[in-house]
């Protein structure tokens, strides 16, 4: 058998937000196609279970939780369990030794990266943010590669083999149609509007839809799709309820907690409001959607509203901060939008032009040579 014929085992880990959890699977995905051998580690009580599961990967837990940022006992206890889950990922990795685990950083990658470190087994990272998580500054001098959605980041990594590569994204966002994802949602082709605040939900946002998705509806004929987050959706619901019982039978409307096929979703959207986490925006542009991007305000770094300043700057999304989010604010930046078709498709062009289709595979292949080498 030559080199190339071989199969390898890989460990995928990342975790705790869609953000973390995405890009891991997006590679898994496309290193299973390729005959790879792939198992996933991460919390069994965060969403990358749910999604992990039904992709049929073999799902292997750590309990790991986010770094308390204030010293005393909660800090001591969270290195304890940090410790255990180290010794865990250990233990796999005498079992199944894979030949190369790959991490998107964030709290949950990091038994399983410290692990292989431990045990001299080579690991990639991949950061989405144009600031860096603290796994992958820490880490990243002792990984192989370290892949990078923007070329800023670079400057925070001290490794010598950085690849600039955008976000890994699932292959069926370059390949999925708008009027086949309209037809999946029992959708009709019209102007279609997306509200989301990313996999946790986002309260200012789903505060101010809520109160206009009624209007948006009946008076100026949108098709609404509206995921709420698991944690918001019986409150979006409660207020819903008061301003437009009869909701449920509105064909306009799809309000849900949270779409595991956020793909099919986003493709079938014109016109999105949106948190910015990175891997949002690599989404968001993939489809060709025209964005109102409300940062969250304590995101880590700022790196939130960084991403969408830099998409307002090429012309790419609208902006608007978390603090101004109501009724009357939404409604402007929507009809901006729907009352000048020109500058909508502008908007929807320059977010295409940003789009990085090439990710997976460029990840993919540097994993394969690494476990080659």
């Amino acid at each position: 058998m030559t080199e190339s014929e071989k199969k390898y085992t890989f460990f995928i880990t990342g975790g705790g937000t869609g953000g973390h959890i995405y890009p891991a699977v997006a590679v898994a995905d496309e290193l299973r196609a390729r005959g790879e051998k792939v198992f996933y580690i991460g919390n069994p009580k965060n969403l990358e279970y749910d999604i992990v599961s039904q992709k049929g990967f073999k799902f292997l837990p750590v309990m790991v939780h986010g770094m308390p940022r204030k010293v005393g006992f909660g800090l001591l206890k969270w290195f304890f369990e940090l410790g255990l889950a180290v010794l865990k990922c250990v233990k796999y990795i005498l079992k199944y030794k894979p030949d190369c685990v790959f991490g998107t950083g964030g709290y949950v990658s990091a038994p399983a990266l410290l692990a292989a470190k431990f045990c001299k087994i080579p690991f990639m990272l991949h950061d989405c943010d144009a600031k860096p998580g603290l796994v992958t500054r820490k880490l990243a001098p002792y990984a192989d590669c370290v892949s990078l959605a923007f070329e800023c980041a670079k400057n925070e990594i001290k490794n010598g083999n950085c690849l600039i590569c955008g976000n890994p994204i699932r292959k069926n966002f370059k390949t999925l149609s708008k009027s086949e994802a309209r037809e999946i949602l029992g959708l009709q082709n019209r102007v279609t509007l997306c509200i989301m605040g990313g996999s946790q939900g986002a309260r200012a946002i789903n505060d101010g839809a809520v109160q206009i998705l009624k209007k948006l509806s009946l008076e100026y004929n949108l098709q609404i799709i509206f995921q709420t987050g698991k944690k918001n959706f019986e409150r979006v619901i409660e207020q819903l309820i008061k301003i437009y019982p009869e909701y449920e039978a509105d064909k306009n409307l799809i309000v849900k907690p949270y779409f595991d096929d956020m793909v099919t979703v986003l493709k079938a959207s014109d016109i999105a409001i949106s948190r910015s986490g990175s891997l949002s925006l690599s989404e968001l542009c993939a489809s060709g959607v025209a964005s109102i991007l409300v940062p969250y305000p304590h995101a880590a770094a700022d790196h939130q509203r960084k991403n969408a300043r830099y998409l307002e700057e090429k012309s790419a999304a609208l902006y608007l901060e978390d603090s101004e989010v109501n009724e009357n604010t939404l409604l402007q930046l929507i009809n901006s939008l729907i009352l000048d078709s020109q500058k909508l498709n502008q908007i929807q062009q320059n977010a295409l032009a940003l789009a990085k289709y090439d990710s997976v595979d460029l990840i993919c292949n540097e994993i394969i040579t690494i476990a080659q080498s």
